[in-house]
This record gives C-alpha cells, sequence and structure tokens, in this order.
C-alpha cells in the first residue's frame, strides 16, 4: 500500500473517531457512535497491516493476537453486568497504559524498526522526549487504573487513603521524572535503565495520586484515566508518525479531559483538588451530627403506590443503589403503570451519580426508558417544586441538602437534585447510614420525607405488585 493511499485511510479513520464522538453525546445516537467507531478502528487497523512490511512470522503473531484479544473482550463485553460497567473501563484503561509502556519500550530498543534512528545509531531527540512522555503517562495510567479498578470492584477500601507529606512526595517523584526523561534524551537513548526508572517512578506516581481520592469522586476519575490514556497514544503517535494514533489519541485525551472538568462542576470541585485528596475525606461533621437522635418516617411499598398513582407529578432519581441491586427494569415497569394511571413521570440524573460518567443513562438505557422522559440536573431542578413525588432510589449524595444550607459540609456548593421540594420524598435505601461520600443525609429526617427501607429492586417489584 502506498503512502499517499494510508494517509487518506487514516484520515477517514479519525473522520469517522470524530463522528463517534459526536453520536456518543447523546443516549437517541449512541449506537450509531459505537458502529462509526468500531468501522473507524477496523480501518485504522487493516490500513496498518497493509501498510507496514510484516513477513509471514510477524502477521501471523498480530493476526493471532486481535483474534486472542479480540475474543476475550468479546467474552468480557457479552457477560459483564451494567453494574460492574465502571470497574471495566478502569480494567480497559490500565491496558491502553500498559500497551504504551510496551510500544515505547519497543520503539527504544529497535529504533530502526521505527525509523525514529540518526545516521550513527542514536535515537532522534524529539523522538525520544515524545517516548518519554508516552511512557511516563502510560504508566501512570496502567498503575493508577489498576487502583481504581480494585476501588470501585471493593478490592481495596474507596475510602481516601492520605498520609503526612503526600503532596510533596508526589511532587518529587515528579522533579525526578523530568530528571531522567532529560538524562535519557542527552544520552541519545543510550542509557537505557533511565527508561526503566522512568517508567518505575510513573508506576508509584500512578498509584500515589489514585489511592487518595474517595469513592465519591470515581466518576472524574475515571474520566481523568480516560483522559491520561488518549494522551499517552498521542505521544506516541508523534513517535511512531502514525497519524490514525495521534489523533485517536488526542481525541479521547481531550474528550476525557473535557469531561472531567464536567464532572468537577457537577461536584463545584476544582481538578487540581480532585487530584490532590479524597471528596468525603473530613466527615467529622458528619459523625458530630450521627449523634443526635433523629426518628424518621418509614413507610411501605403499599403507601408509595397509593400516593404515587394517586399524584399528578412524578420525578424518579436513580443512583448507585439502583444499580447495586440492579433494580432498573422494575423500575421502568413501575413508572409504566403509572403513566397507564395518567401520571406524569420522568427521570432526574446527576452527572456524578454512579461510578463513572452517564452511568445512570446506560443502566436506564438498558431498560429501555425512553430518552425523552430522561433530563439532566440542570433542566430538571426547577421541576422539584411542582412535582407531587420524587421518589429517590439509592441516589443519597447528589441529593443532599447539605450541599446547599450547611456551610461546614464537605459538599458544601455542590450543585444537588434538590428532590425535597417535592410534596412527598420517597427515599429508597438500604438503611440510613451515610452514602459513598460518608457524609450524613439530613433528608432522611425531613417532614415530608418517608423512608422506604430495603434492597431496590425488591422494593420497587413490591410497590408494582401493589399498583395492580
Amino acid at each position: 500500500m502506498s503512502a499517499n493511499l494510508a494517509a487518506l485511510l487514516y484520515m477517514v479513520s479519525g473522520i469517522l473517531f470524530i463522528m463517534a464522538l459526536r453520536g456518543l453525546s447523546s443516549p437517541e445516537t449512541s449506537r450509531q457512535g459505537n458502529y462509526l467507531g468500531m468501522a473507524g478502528m477496523a480501518i485504522a487497523i487493516g490500513t496498518t497491516l497493509f501498510y507496514v512490511e510484516l513477513d509471514g512470522l510477524g502477521l501471523f503473531l498480530i493476526l493471532g493476537a486481535v483474534a486472542i484479544g479480540g475474543g476475550i473482550g468479546a467474552v468480557i463485553a457479552k457477560r459483564i453486568p451494567m453494574t460492574d460497567m465502571p470497574q471495566l473501563v478502569a480494567g480497559f484503561h490500565s491496558l491502553v497504559g500498559l500497551c504504551a509502556v510496551l510500544v515505547a519500550a519497543a520503539a527504544l530498543y529497535e529504533p530502526h524498526a521505527f525509523h525514529i534512528a540518526t545516521a550513527t545509531g542514536k535515537l532522534k531527540g524529539l523522538s525520544l522526549v515524545e517516548l518519554s512522555l508516552g511512557v511516563a503517562i502510560g504508566a501512570i495510567t496502567f498503575s493508577g487504573s489498576v487502583i481504581a479498578f480494585m476501588k470501585l470492584q471493593g478490592l481495596m477500601s474507596g475510602a481516601p487513603i492520605v498520609f503526612k507529606g503526600q503532596h510533596w512526595l508526589n511532587l518529587a517523584i515528579g522533579v525526578a521524572i523530568f530528571v531522567f526523561i532529560t538524562f535519557l534524551t542527552a544520552s541519545g537513548g543510550d542509557a537505557k535503565i533511565a527508561f526503566w526508572i522512568i517508567t518505575l517512578l510513573a508506576l508509584v506516581l500512578g498509584v500515589l495520586l489514585i489511592i487518595p481520592i474517595g469513592g465519591a469522586d470515581m466518576p472524574v476519575v475515571v474520566s481523568m484515566l480516560n483522559s491520561y490514556s488518549g494522551w499517552a497514544a498521542a505521544a506516541l503517535g508523534f513517535t511512531l508518525e502514525n497519524t490514525a494514533l495521534l489523533i485517536t489519541g488526542a481525541l479521547v485525551g481531550s474528550s476525557g479531559a473535557i469531561l472531567s472538568y464536567i464532572m468537577c462542576k457537577g461536584m463545584n470541585r476544582s481538578f487540581i483538588s480532585v487530584i490532590l485528596g479524597g471528596f468525603g475525606a473530613d466527615t467529622s461533621a458528619a459523625a458530630a451530627a450521627s449523634d443526635v437522635d433523629r426518628s424518621v418516617k418509614q413507610g411501605s411499598a403499599e403507601d408509595a403506590a397509593f400516593i404515587m398513582k394517586n399524584a399528578g407529578k412524578v420525578i424518579i432519581v436513580p443512583g448507585y443503589g439502583m444499580a447495586v441491586a440492579q433494580a432498573q427494569h422494575a423500575l421502568k415497569e413501575m413508572a409504566d403503570i403509572l403513566k397507564e394511571e395518567g401520571v406524569d413521570v420522568s427521570y432526574a440524573i446527576h452527572p456524578v451519580a454512579g461510578r463513572m460518567p452517564g452511568h445512570m443513562n446506560v443502566l436506564l438505557a438498558e431498560a429501555q426508558v425512553p430518552y425523552d422522559e430522561v433530563f439532566e440536573l440542570e433542566d430538571i431542578n426547577s421541576e422539584f417544586a411542582t412535582a407531587d413525588v420524587a421518589f429517590v432510589i439509592g441516589a443519597n449524595d447528589v441529593t443532599n441538602p447539605a450541599a446547599e444550607e450547611d456551610p461546614t459540609s464537605p459538599i458544601y456548593g455542590m450543585p444537588v437534585l434538590q428532590v425535597w421540594k417535592a410534596k412527598t420524598v420517597f427515599f429508597v435505601k438500604r438503611s440510613l447510614g451515610s452514602g459513598y461520600a460518608g457524609i450524613e443525609n439530613p433528608l432522611f429526617f425531613r417532614d415530608n420525607t418517608m423512608m422506604l427501607l430495603g434492597d431496590a429492586k425488591k422494593m420497587s417489584e413490591s410497590i408494582v405488585k401493589s399498583l395492580d
């Protein structure tokens, strides 16, 4: 294949990736966006196989790797439950980071094969800088994603892990990485030990960056690691002079960064503060408040069914509790029955509900909830004041009025869904415990709140039976 044809096909794949991102921006067009992205990747892989000169063994190894990796990915994607999607995404990000490290190592040890060597056999200075940045970002992405996966999977505590001098240690490691990148570049690639020191330091930094981040910040962590993986690929795209890799990496990196900004805005947090510390690390105020004896109104499925059946407007607020219980299908059935009774039903989604960006949208789409019934925070918050019922199913932190009313709360200033303005609030939760951020929710004790304690799926199914 000629270089001009390869460049043209890489450009086509890049355009398809851009169209895929546009499609993924809306639930209605997300399926089409996925197909466009798959087509773009197929063109990029096919072009590379025909453009790069390969012997029989090389082609066999590549096709074998594609078959094995594609097969494993297909099986995982088919079997993974929607509740485990956040940790799956974190796991895939780790593989992208590891891939960047391995490609950078291959380029360092075989520079002629990658066309980045000078006539004297040394590596080009600019290529070494790009290669070093790619391996550093890739290693951070790998180890950071592994920690995120372990937190999401429950293999380690989701609480922030902090220690004295942590920020200074991170700074020292960052400076050391810069020093060794400079040393590796100055050596023309001969000081290969510097490459592996950079890799090791970056792996440690990835761990240190993620362990102080609490579970409530996981949507930001997932989007941030997504961005990191993109920038790692883009850096190697420069090194390998591969247009498809460069375009893809830049798209993933920039879109991940924008998504991280949106997540931080949804929590009224600066991106830097999320990186440097855990959300909910200061829970002293919540602990003190929990000592106060306050009573709650506890209701039943029959109570909820009767009130909602006679309501004019019901707003459903899904959260991570719905995801854990896999209650989205029972919730959809409940909403359908209410609509048959003439009740106006809609869904309110907070941008950081769940453990990854768009987590609740994915679950509702799986249950085939109509897209026009699902609204973002800024579009529906004003509607709670006119609603007869706000049905909150496991969305603890994003409905906490302390975010607006308690200046001492760690979440003060965070935009939340104002469910307490509805005439009646039904709150489905296993217990009165704090949310993932470790903060007590005073909404439980309000006069217009009725707690429906129990498993979200079983409670929703009981309400459905009571509505029949």
